[in-house]
């Protein structure tokens, strides 16, 4: 498993893990990562931190979740897709899901590297 952008990967993998998905993606959908919309907003309108953003994903979403089923359900050669690109310091609720699969379960879960 890996993670990575709309726009940076292309490949048949691709699970959306956003609230939505750009029109033109195919791929599958897997809405129970997605992060609420209600402190997705107060993020991107300045009025939450990440600190805050981060409090409220792990107990809204990652918490109601159990991580080998969700693993599973995904598959191991899944590539998971938010908007957020891939840039320095980036940061989004994908590299969360990252951090929740190796905390829970020890496995890796890297960021594709983008040319």
């Amino acid at each position: 498993m890996k993670t990575s952008n709309f726009f940076d990967y292309k490949g048949e993998n691709g699970v959306s893990i956003a609230g939505g998905a750009p029109d033109w993606f195919t791929g599958r959908q897997y809405k129970k990562l997605a992060p609420k919309y209600w402190f997705f907003k107060k993020y991107k309108d300045g009025e939450f931190n990440r600190a805050d953003y981060t409090f409220h994903y792990i107990i809204e979403v990652l918490d109601k979740l159990d991580a080998k089923q969700v693993y599973e359900e995904l598959g191991e050669d899944a590539v998971l897709l938010c908007w957020e690109r891939s840039e320095p310091d980036f940061f989004c609720h994908r590299s969360l899901v990252a951090a929740w699969f190796k905390d829970r379960l020890g496995v890796d879960v890297d960021e594709l590297e983008t040319k």
